[in-house]
C-alpha cells in the first residue's frame, strides 16, 4: 500500500465514528430545558456602579415578558457586604409578577430568608461551596460549618412551605485551590439535597472547566443525587460554557443558568467574561430542536435595555453577530 492510503483509511473511520458518536448523543437530549435567569441578581451585583431600582425592575419584567420562567431576581444579604442588592425589598415590590413564572431570591442566613418572605418571595436560594479554601475565604468558615449554618433557613422554609434551591460554587476548580475532586462536589450537592433543596445548582464559579471535566464532575454527583434535581451554572472565562452545556444535556441535565448579556464578570480573572449569556444558550438549545419556552426577540430586547443603561456591549456572541449592540 502506497503512504498516502493510511492517513485516509485512518479520517474515514474517524469521520464514520463521529457521526456515530452524534447521533447517540442526540438520542439523549432533553425535549425542554428550563433556563434559570440569573442576570438582576448574579449579574448584576458584579457591577461597580449603582443600577437604579427602576431599571432593574423593568428589566426583569421584559425577562418576564420573554417566556422565562425563572427569573433569580435580588439577594438579601446585607447592604454592607453587596450595595449593589441594598434595594431588593423594593425590587421585589416593584416587578409584574406573571403567573408561571417564579422569582427566587438568595438568602444566606434567617435574617435575609424572614426578609425575604416579608418582601414577597415564594421560593429561595442558599449556596454552598466545594472548596475549603474558597469557603473561608469568602465567607470565613469551613464547608461544613457553611452548610451547618443553613439549618435554620431550611426549618423556616419547611415551615413556610417555600422551595429551596442549593448552589455549589467552584465545582469545576477553584482560585485558591485550583482542581477540585468530583468526590467533594457530590458529597457538598447531596448534603444541600438531603436537607431538602429541591434542584442543586452546580457552578463553575471561574469558568475553568471543559466538557471532560464536567462529565466527570457529573459521573460522581449524580451517584449521589438524581438527574432530575441537578442544573449546571456554567460561566465562559475560557469559552467553554456552551460545550459544557452541551455535555450536561447529554448526561439528563434538563436546567440551565444563564444571564441576559452575559451579565457579570467573574472576579478572579481580569477583564474574563462572567455568566454564559442567555441569548446563546436559548440559541444553541432551538438549534438542537429543545423547547425553551422563550421569545428569542424580546429576549434580545432586554439585553439591549440593560446595555445601553450600563453603557456597554453585550457578552452575547448572538446579539453581537445580529448588531443588535
Amino acid at each position: 500500500s502506497s503512504p498516502s492510503e493510511g492517513p485516509m483509511v485512518f479520517q474515514r473511520s474517524f469521520s464514520l465514528s463521529s457521526v456515530k458518536a452524534g447521533v447517540s448523543a442526540c438520542q439523549f437530549l432533553p425535549e425542554k430545558v428550563k433556563i434559570v435567569e440569573v442576570g438582576p441578581r448574579d449579574g448584576l451585583q458584579n457591577e461597580k456602579t449603582i443600577v437604579p431600582t427602576e431599571t432593574k425592575i423593568h428589566l426583569i419584567d421584559m425577562l418576564s415578558e420573554a417566556g422565562l420562567s425563572v427569573i433569580e431576581a435580588t439577594s438579601f444579604v446585607s447592604p454592607k457586604w453587596v450595595p449593589q442588592m441594598a434595594d431588593q425589598i423594593e425590587v421585589m415590590k416593584g416587578i409584574c409578577r406573571k403567573p408561571g413564572v417564579t422569582y427566587p431570591v438568595l438568602t444566606p442566613n434567617l435574617k435575609g430568608f424572614q426578609a425575604a418572605i416579608m418582601a414577597g418571595a415564594s421560593e429561595v436560594a442558599i449556596f454552598g461551596a466545594a472548596s475549603e479554601l474558597f469557603s473561608k475565604k469568602n465567607i470565613n468558615c469551613s464547608v461544613d460549618e457553611s452548610l451547618q449554618r443553613f439549618d435554620e433557613v431550611m426549618k423556616a422554609a419547611k415551615e413556610a412551605s417555600i422551595p429551596v434551591r442549593g448552589y455549589v460554587s467552584c465545582v469545576l476548580g477553584c482560585p485558591y485551590e485550583g482542581k477540585v475532586a468530583p468526590e467533594k462536589v457530590a458529597y457538598v450537592a447531596k448534603r444541600l439535597y438531603d436537607m431538602g433543596c429541591y434542584e442543586i445548582s452546580l457552578g463553575d464559579t471561574i469558568g475553568v472547566g471543559t466538557p471532560g471535566s464536567m462529565r466527570q464532575m457529573l459521573e460522581a454527583v449524580t451517584k449521589e443525587v438524581p438527574v432530575n434535581a441537578l442544573a449546571v451554572h456554567c460561566h465562559d472565562t475560557y469559552g467553554q460554557a456552551l460545550a459544557n452545556i452541551l455535555v450536561a444535556l447529554q448526561m439528563g441535565v434538563c436546567v440551565v443558568d444563564s444571564s441576559v448579556a452575559g451579565l457579570g464578570g467573574c472576579p478572579y480573572a481580569q477583564g474574563a467574561s462572567g455568566n454564559v449569556a442567555t441569548e446563546d444558550v436559548v440559541y444553541m438549545l432551538h438549534g438542537l430542536g429543545i423547547w425553551t419556552g422563550v421569545n428569542m426577540s424580546k429576549l434580545m430586547d432586554a439585553g439591549v435595555f440593560i446595555c445601553r443603561t450600563l453603557n456597554r456591549k453585550s457578552n452575547s456572541k448572538v446579539a453581537q453577530a445580529t448588531c443588535k449592540l
